[in-house]
Formats: C-alpha cells, sequence, structure tokens
C-alpha cells in the first residue's frame, strides 16, 4: 500500500485517561471532542504523518464539579490553553504490527516528549466498500512535567491525585480517496 490519508471516526474511537485517586482507587475519564491528521500506509506506520488536537473542554469523568476543576487553572487552565496538542516525531517498529510512537505532547503551553505503544489492529473493507484501519495504543505520563501540579495531602499519608496518566486510544481511520 502507499501513504494515504486516513480520517478519524470520532463515533468508533476513543480517547481515555486513568489516574490515581486517594493512592486507592482509579478515576477514568475521556475526551469527546478531538481531531486526527494520519497519512500512512497501514502495512507500514514508520513513514507516517500523525498529528492530534484535543479539546479540552470536552473532558468529561461523570462528574461536573470534578470536570470542572480539571478546566481550571488548578490543572488544565482551558481558558488560557484549550487545546491539547500531539505530533508524531518517531515511529519505530517494535514487532509485527506493533509500533512506539513517540512525539510532542503539549499541555499547557509545555511540550514534552510521550510515547505510546501502537498497535495496527488491521484494515477491511465496511458494507459499503471503504477501507477502515484501526488502531490502538497506550501510553503514560507525569502530570507534574506538563505543570499539573495541584494536589491535596491525605489526612493518612499520601495525595489526592496521582501523578501518572495512563492514556488509551481506540482509533477507527477510514481511508480518503
Amino acid at each position: 500500500m502507499t501513504k494515504t490519508v486516513w480520517t478519524v471516526d470520532k463515533s468508533h474511537s476513543s480517547l481515555e485517561f486513568i489516574v490515581k485517586h486517594m493512592m486507592i482507587s482509579k478515576v477514568k475519564g475521556v475526551f469527546t471532542e478531538f481531531e486526527a491528521s494520519l497519512e500512512a500506509d497501514p502495512s507500514d506506520l514508520t513513514g507516517a504523518s500523525i498529528e492530534f488536537t484535543v479539546d479540552l473542554n470536552s473532558i468529561d469523568t461523570r462528574n461536573e464539579d470534578r470536570d470542572n476543576h480539571l478546566r481550571s487553572n488548578d490543572f488544565l487552565d482551558i481558558a488560557s490553553h484549550p487545546k491539547m496538542t500531539f505530533v508524531a516525531t518517531d515511529i519505530k517498529s517494535t514487532g509485527d504490527n506493533e509500533y512506539d510512537v513517540t512525539g510532542d505532547l503539549t499541555i499547557r503551553g509545555v511540550t514534552k516528549p510521550v510515547t505510546f505503544e501502537m498497535t495496527m489492529e488491521g484494515v477491511h473493507k465496511d458494507p459499503w466498500g471503504n477501507e477502515v484501519a484501526g488502531f490502538s495504543g497506550t501510553g503514560k505520563l507525569n502530570r507534574k512535567d506538563f505543570g499539573l501540579v495541584w494536589n491535596a495531602a491525605l489526612e493518612t499519608g499520601g495525595v489526592l491525585v496521582g501523578e501518572e496518566v495512563k492514556i488509551n486510544l481506540e482509533i477507527e481511520a477510514h481511508k480518503q480517496a
């Protein structure tokens, strides 16, 4: 296959995160509004161009008060930094349909390299004859590296919000004509 443009189907894709809460449990959330630019040959992603833009206002942890706190200057500061972006800078094959995708992640105006372990799940034709590709990925970051430093000490020791943020991606993309 040759390198072609793919459009993310948001209704069949997800961008979620997981953070420790009170050192004993985990809180999950999603971003419901995001766009991606993907130019790739699905049989070999090493030469792909990948860019993601996330509307941070679309954060959803199933708790409106928590979501509003995450939108505030204590965390994402969406009034000043409404978007999070990722631009791939290096893609290495690590096995059959497995890749390490490293890129520049920008949150709150801070840009740091982050690597995602990605799997190319396959390419099929949908019932209408369109080519569709699936990708899965995981990554993690330390939120303090991006200026998300707010926390509260717990009476029993430890902190309210963990530093490590795990990210899970499930992407369905449609080949453009």
